[in-house]
């Protein structure tokens, strides 16, 4: 009898042990599952989150597509994480007011066309969905050289977060 006894507290100290080894090998996992007491007990004082998300499901070419407003003008983008700014093509900039001169066009570009020359700039304010981002850099390319409009890093580096997941582009302000 008294071997079962010193058995039994074994196995429980041992299941005990691995079961702290798993939670601190998988604390995703044990961070998502739902828990009954946060359900029941409501929080002393509300925090509000103040996140703004947006999820941008990939079109059937695979990129991301979105619109967003600039001047209070809708604007198409194509989401970009490799273009370092927001890329502009003359006719969508010109809808907001935005026509550089010859002399403005001071900046070398290279696209995968090849190199273009392209005009910097800056924007007061980029709304996309909710989120918004102000004084962001851009560039406005010639049409020809920008088919599409992209959004790239000059906005999603001012976000809380960006990512892929789910078959969808997420992002957070």
């Amino acid at each position: 009898m008294r071997s079962i006894m010193i058995f039994a507290a074994i196995m429980i100290a041992l299941g005990t042990f691995m079961a702290q080894v798993a939670d601190r090998m998988t604390p995703a996992l044990a961070n998502t599952a739902p828990r009954k007491a946060a359900i029941v007990e409501a929080p002393t004082t509300p925090v509000p989150s103040g996140l703004r998300t947006l999820s941008i499901p990939r079109d059937s070419r695979g990129h991301f597509e979105t619109e967003g407003r600039i001047e209070g003008q809708r604007i198409g983008f194509m989401v970009d994480t490799g273009a370092s700014v927001i890329a502009l093509n003359e006719t969508s900039a010109a809808r907001f007011g935005l026509r550089p001169s010859r002399g403005d066009y001071k900046a070398s570009v290279a696209t995968a066309n090849g190199n273009v020359r392209a005009a910097p700039t800056r924007l007061a304010m980029v709304d996309i969905g909710g989120i918004v981002v102000r004084d962001v850099d851009a560039i406005v390319l010639p049409d020809e050289a920008l088919s599409e409009n992209l959004l790239g890093l000059s906005f999603l580096s001012k976000l809380k977060r960006f990512e892929y997941a789910n078959g969808k582009l997420v992002l957070e302000q």
